[in-house]
């Protein structure tokens, strides 16, 4: 059972990734694996942006 207010894996719909985090995939190292989709390389690199197809997380690249 998790405290309340607390975050759990997978809970967000929005991630902000720096270029450390490349290459960018979905589901990240912190997310709960164990219910998530098959890991899948998003292309960011180019626009900033990348929306995972299979859970339709969407990923912002910050500076």
């Amino acid at each position: 059972m998790s405290a309340a207010g607390a975050s759990t894996p997978n809970d967000r719909q929005h991630y902000e990734i720096s270029r450390r985090d490349l290459p960018l995939h979905c589901p990240l190292p912190d997310m709960s694996l164990w219910n998530s989709h098959p890991r899948v390389y998003l292309p960011i690199e180019q626009t900033g942006k990348a929306k995972c197809p299979y859970c339709g997380a969407e990923f912002t690249l910050v500076p």
